[in-house]
């Protein structure tokens, strides 16, 4: 990066578009680019998918439950969500969505892997602005008790709920095997001391095309959004890493928070 190339240094709030949840209408007979959210390191991770309007939230369901991609496989993004489970409904009043899948949701694993598979659904139907949280029935029936100890489901979830499985920076966008180019759009949320941390971008042969510090818009244990965009240089076209660090308060060191796969262009 040049001497005279000038990059934010704090992020300002979000206001970024997000797909809608349903439309009448022929006009709403459309593709939409979403994401849904499987698991990197035991925490949640967005990865992009094209729905079809007007169902669109529905649609979106069914590709978290098909599962990861090869591709995303590859680069470690997995699933709590036992193979099989189908969707029976999804139903949105009031900015809540109403989820009903099949028995096979609630099969196997512990708590912590129910509620990373409840997390990914709340997650995935939140990133529709027409849905604040989420319910969730079994073959039509409200789900009152969840995992093998039988912890209760005290209402509706949202992200909020789920912080636990929340990486401490969440990137919403780039999502993993973007392409992108100059200039870098990132926008999504974040939890980190003082609420500062790094973004680094890296291209094919692992040059540091950028690496700014960005500002959320809260932090130490309130979680804030944040929207940079960082010009950047990249020495050649291919794959690269978008990484989200924050240097550690007590040692100084860099603390990788989650990486972001891309096809970085020049």
């Amino acid at each position: 990066m040049s001497s005279g190339t000038r990059l934010p240094s704090v992020a300002r709030a979000a206001t970024v578009p997000k797909p809608s949840a349903g439309g009448t209408g022929p006009s709403s007979a459309k593709r939409i680019r979403t994401a849904v959210y499987f698991l990197h390191h035991a925490k949640l991770s967005a990865v992009p998918r094209t729905v079809t309007a007007p169902a669109t939230a529905a649609a979106a369901v069914r590709a978290l439950l098909s599962g990861p991609s090869r591709f995303e496989g590859r680069r470690g993004r997995t699933t709590a969500v036992p193979s099989g489970t189908e969707l029976r409904s999804v139903d949105i009043q009031g900015r809540l969505a109403t989820v009903d899948l099949s028995d096979r949701f609630l099969d196997g694993g512990g708590s912590l892997s129910m509620r990373a598979r409840m997390a990914q659904v709340v997650f995935t139907l939140t990133r529709f602005p027409t849905v604040r949280k989420v319910a969730f029935e079994i073959e039509g029936k409200p789900v009152r008790y969840v995992g093998p100890e039988g912890d209760v489901l005290d209402g509706p979830l949202g992200r909020a709920d789920f912080e636990d499985l929340s990486p401490a920076v969440l990137v919403e966008s780039p999502l993993v095997g973007d392409s992108v180019r100059t200039p870098l759009r990132v926008w999504g949320s974040a939890d980190t001391f003082e609420a500062e941390f790094r973004l680094r971008l890296t291209d094919v042969s692992g040059h540091r095309a950028a690496d700014v510090p960005v500002r959320a818009t809260s932090g130490t244990g309130t979680r804030g959004t944040f929207d940079v965009t960082l010009p950047y240089r990249a020495m050649r076209t291919g794959p690269g890493l978008l990484t989200a660090y924050f240097v550690s308060p007590e040692d100084g060191r860099p603390v990788t928070v989650d990486t972001v796969p891309l096809a970085v262009n020049r």
